[in-house]
């Protein structure tokens, strides 16, 4: 079922603007309502009757998981078929029947499983698979949601092909990133899998189990830099140690630009020779993305990755 939608706070005054187009002004400053929000209600106000924001602009607004995306890309709506939007700063889609919406604040938006569907026709696979996982993890809808709206839509056999390849149980975008880097090399893993040592006791529960080995491979976000879940994090490794598990830590740019020394420490822990050709799938992949992009020009990058979740 569709989570509700958090009503966001309202827009504070300022006597300074900034145009987004044609009879379309923002205030400098909008307090403490998120600027995706601020826009769409700024819109809101001279589109048509029917107007419903979707897409990447209802996927920021959501706060899904989604990868670097141009600051000044249009807005992205749905009006009805009968009705014409020629602005340069918007995205429209005419639709016969509306897509399923919340009414917030002046602001209507597509549910979060009609937000996913109309974002598959604006992403590579990889990207969408990185979306679907935060939407089923964050459980911003159920998986029945999104094969329900991904039967004969526009956009529906890019996301039953996500779907088939999503896991909710990935905790961060990275980490989401780094399993498909696995599964596209043929490395079998086992996402936040609970670890016990031979006595049965409890070790920690990791990002990625290599099936069959006693090898983790994780991802380590910016919270690991904090001084206090470094001290954490060096007495887990020595309880992983003494459980007889060998684990590898990976940050963003290991999976952007050293995927060749992931994929040579996982084919020495499944005991197989290292085969770059196994690289050819995830750099398809890659290619197709906008987690490409420069990690400078993105909102993440290595210092600025997102954090990743407990283990």
């Amino acid at each position: 079922m569709e989570k509700s939608v958090p009503r966001r706070p309202p827009r504070r005054r300022s006597g300074r603007w900034v145009g987004l187009g044609s009879g379309v002004r923002l205030a400098r400053d909008v307090g403490e309502e998120a600027p995706v929000w601020a826009r769409m209600r700024a819109w809101a106000e001279q589109l048509p009757d029917g107007t419903v924001f979707t897409g990447l602009t209802a996927a920021e607004a959501y706060e899904l998981w989604l990868p670097p995306l141009a600051p000044d890309r249009p807005i992205e709506i749905s009006i009805p078929s009968g009705v014409r939007v020629r602005r340069p700063q918007v995205d429209a889609t005419r639709h016969r029947l509306p897509p399923h919406s919340h009414g917030i604040d002046g602001v209507r938006i597509a549910t979060v499983a009609e937000t996913v569907l109309a974002a598959a026709t604006r992403l590579g696979l990889l990207d969408l698979v990185v979306l679907v996982d935060g939407v089923l993890h964050e459980q911003g809808c159920t998986r029945d949601d999104l094969e329900e709206v991904a039967r004969s839509r526009r956009g529906g056999p890019r996301l039953r092909e996500a779907l088939a390849l999503a896991d909710g149980r990935s905790e961060s975008p990275w980490e989401s990133l780094l399993r498909m880097l696995h599964e596209a090399c043929e490395v079998p893993v086992q996402p936040q899998v609970e670890l016990f040592d031979d006595a049965g006791r409890f070790v920690a529960r990791a990002d990625l189990l290599i099936t069959g080995t006693r090898t983790l491979q994780e991802y380590d976000g910016a919270v690991h830099r904090d001084r206090g879940q470094y001290a954490r994090d060096r007495r887990r490794d020595s309880r992983l140690a003494e459980a007889g598990y060998v684990r590898h830590g990976y940050v963003a740019p290991d999976v952007r630009f050293r995927a060749a020394m992931i994929l040579r420490e996982a084919d020495a822990a499944l005991g197989r020779t290292y085969d770059p050709t196994r690289l050819d799938a995830w750099y398809a992949l890659w290619r197709g993305s906008l987690w490409e992009q420069d990690p400078r020009s993105g909102q993440f990058g290595p210092g600025t990755e997102p954090a990743d979740g407990p283990n």
